[in-house]
């Protein structure tokens, strides 16, 4: 099997997006990490599927990645993003001063 170049293996995990990072930050979640977001978001919801799309399906939907939990669906370009996005929706919101 080959190995992916090192090109490609950057592209596997991007930074989350600007905002979606600031808005973690903000509520003092997780913001780096698939495995912390993923814990993050288990201490949430009892349970949820994670899914990379297929390559038509991402180009439909402009997203690779898509998480299930319950009825709602939280689409990201990685497997971080998709947690976090899902994370921000359930987490509860800072009180406000």
């Amino acid at each position: 099997m080959d190995e992916p170049d090192e090109s490609a293996l950057g592209q596997l995990t991007p930074d989350l997006p600007a905002d979606v990072a600031a808005s973690l930050r903000a509520r003092n979640l997780p913001a780096d990490g698939e495995t912390a977001l993923r814990a993050a978001l288990e201490a949430y919801v009892p349970g949820f599927c994670l899914y990379r799309l297929t390559p038509a399906a991402a180009r439909r939907w402009r997203v690779r990645y898509r998480l299930m939990a319950g009825p709602n669906y939280y689409d990201g370009q990685s497997a971080n993003e998709a947690y976090a996005r899902a994370l921000l929706a359930v987490a509860p919101a800072p009180p406000h001063h």
